[in-house]
């Protein structure tokens, strides 16, 4: 049996004085394992990672695990409730600007210090300090900043903060009508095959501000640091982020066999003590993040959307298509700039990933994102 607590964490105020709060659950096992952190929702439409968080308590009130396990659903409550008319906006912050997902913190700075002072310690010392150095960060940027904080870093680093605490890190979201994909470390490659997903980006160990690279980043790159100097050490932390589909739509079903591709790539972490969640056999794609592409629409229009998701589109094959019907009659003049129906193809082939939510698009609207240069993995 595993011990099971619920924590209302609070985030923030509104202007009538409204707090703003998290559900937190944590499962702690009494065998020794790691530490896994998993969030949802941290962009208002990308709801689907809260039923899997849901089937993942569920599932796990009757398996055996390792360590704890601390999930975290509706992980930004400004962007849940950021409503216009049926849509959810909740992506940006509405008042800066920001992505809610770029707020994190990491500065790489405070690395090579560490290192040379830490040079000659023991494994479990080296590992044990860097987190609490890591977890000061945020203290420290959380309660000592004297010119305040935003919203959304307000948020985003108290999320980090529980974050930072754990070995492995997955953070859930959804495109706009999407395939399921995966944001994976390039150096963490070989754990994508243990999720149950067909497509993965392999990133650098590259800051940009997001939730996976604010875990991954500090220690990949103080294990660089360290080999520099001579010296080889692997700490073994992990962080992802998941993408389980299309926003703005739960679907228990698929998020329970979402939970079990979870749990599969758990037990390949040695979290889980058994071997009953197993990957899925399938062909699973990938490609590196410089070619993970953006397709903008050369002209304003509506879009009918024809490429499948998943599928290698060949060279000259139809993305999409845009009607005009401004131009209706007009191609007795001009057919090549007048017809009204226009097709949308690329010189090269290409896999589909995700396309924009709506038909209705202004010229240079992102209509797809696809793999270039795509492999199987």
């Amino acid at each position: 049996m595993c011990e099971f607590s619920k924590q209302v964490l609070h985030v923030g105020e509104m202007a009538s004085g409204v707090q703003l709060t998290i559900p937190v659950y944590r499962l702690k096992s009494a065998i020794a394992g790691p530490k896994v952190y998993i969030q949802a929702n941290m962009h208002g439409a990308e709801v689907q990672g809260n039923a899997v968080i849901f089937q993942l308590l569920e599932i796990l009130k009757n398996v055996e695990f390792k360590g704890e396990i601390t999930l975290v659903p509706y992980a930004n409550p400004v962007a849940c409730n950021h409503k216009n008319g049926e849509y959810t906006l909740g992506r940006f912050d509405p008042i800066t600007g920001v992505n809610w997902n770029r707020m994190y913190h990491f500065n790489d700075a405070i690395v090579a210090p560490f290192t040379e002072q830490f040079l000659q310690a023991g494994d479990d010392e080296i590992e044990a300090a860097f987190k609490q150095l890591l977890l000061d960060e945020i203290v420290n940027k959380l309660e000592h900043n004297q010119y305040g904080l935003t919203t959304g870093q307000r948020i985003a680093y108290q999320l980090q903060r529980m974050a930072q605490q754990a070995d492995i890190v997955l953070d859930l979201h959804t495109g706009p009508i999407s395939s399921k994909h995966l944001y994976c470390p390039e150096y963490a490659k070989d754990s994508a095959s243990y999720f149950n997903i067909e497509h993965t980006i392999l990133i650098p160990n590259e800051f940009d501000g997001a939730m996976d690279e604010a875990n991954f980043c500090p220690w990949w790159t103080l294990q660089t640091e360290f080999q520099h100097l001579g010296r080889k050490i692997n700490f073994n932390k992990e962080s992802f982020t998941v993408e389980l589909g299309s926003q703005e739509q739960i679907n228990l079903e698929v998020a329970k066999e979402d939970a079990r591709g979870i749990l599969s790539y758990l037990t390949y972490k040695n979290v889980l003590a058994n071997e009953y969640f197993k990957p899925v056999k399938m062909t699973r794609y990938a490609c590196y993040l410089p070619d993970y592409k953006a397709f903008y629409s050369p002209m304003g229009g509506m879009v009918d959307y024809l490429a499948e998701f998943g599928q290698p589109l060949p060279a000259g094959e139809p993305l999409a298509r845009i009607l005009r019907m401004d131009n209706y009659g007009d191609d007795q003049l001009d057919k090549e700039l007048n017809d009204p129906i226009h097709y949308l193809s690329l010189d090269h082939e290409v896999l589909p990933i995700l396309h924009f939510a709506s038909a209705s698009v202004n010229q240079g609207t992102e209509l797809y994102k696809v793999f270039n240069k795509f492999f199987v993995l």
